[in-house]
């Protein structure tokens, strides 16, 4: 597993996402809501999604009165906007492979933009199916450890006890993962080991990495990453390029 090109990735949408805090706190309040309403539990205990949306929104440190009204929506009797959740996945620059995940009002526009993004900078939409099948589903929390006051042993100990499969070290950060089914475990165990996260929800890891030398590829594949994850349906984008 590399965890050191994953925690690039992460680290890279992490900036972006801190300088667009507004923006990511409306895209996890929509999958928050529509948690709610297809879980039909405002429980986090009986509904595991919701308890993975309220995770990932605890690590990009929304507020409990933002959390809380968002699942008060959710439980809502009024219909408001009806929002399904659409994977797409494609080729960028010199085969890169790009999962993106969104959740929209309106199939055939985010379709579109989705299809404009890939052919303007150098790659294609593909099927359903077409790379998903070298991205790994898993659980992954990053504890920060920047000041280095994090003990290894312990931290690796509670995690392994919780039900984390693997856990590792890079530049400043604990990588912890786990299991889809078990990530809520985990996660609840450390929160209240007091651990500080930089970021903890589900997603889907590359089994390979690309690394892109061209300074054009790299250009457009920094673009295109950027249109994708600045549209307002698009919830999260993955992808295998080594930065």
């Amino acid at each position: 597993m590399a965890g050191h090109s994953k925690w690039k990735n992460i680290q890279r949408t992490k900036n972006a996402q801190d300088a667009k805090r507004g923006k990511i706190f409306t895209k996890i309040a929509r999958e928050m809501i529509v948690a709610v309403k297809e879980g039909g539990s405002g429980d986090p205990s009986n509904n595991a999604r919701l308890a993975t949306v309220i995770a990932k929104a605890k690590a990009a440190n929304m507020p409990n009165d933002n959390i809380k009204r968002n699942i008060e929506k959710g439980l809502g009797t009024s219909g408001g906007d009806s929002y399904e959740s659409i994977v797409y996945e494609g080729y960028g620059p010199s085969g890169v492979a790009v999962i993106v995940e969104a959740m929209t009002d309106n199939r055939k526009r985010t379709a579109a933009d989705m299809r404009h993004y890939f052919d303007k900078y150098g790659g294609n939409m593909g099927a359903t199916g077409c790379v998903s099948w070298s991205f790994d589903k898993k659980g992954v929390i990053i504890i920060d450890n920047e000041d280095g006051a994090v003990d290894e042993d312990t931290l690796i100990n509670d995690a392994l006890e919780a039900g984390a499969d693997d856990i590792e070290s890079d530049e400043g950060v604990f990588e912890v993962y786990t299991t889809p089914e078990l990530f809520n475990d985990v996660n609840n165990a450390l929160e209240s080991a007091s651990y500080k996260f930089l970021s903890a929800q589900i997603e889907m890891v590359p089994q390979n990495y690309i690394k892109l030398t061209d300074p054009d590829d790299i250009k457009n594949m920094n673009k295109m990453l950027e249109m994708m994850e600045d549209n307002d349906d698009v919830q999260n984008v993955w992808h295998n390029s080594e930065e």
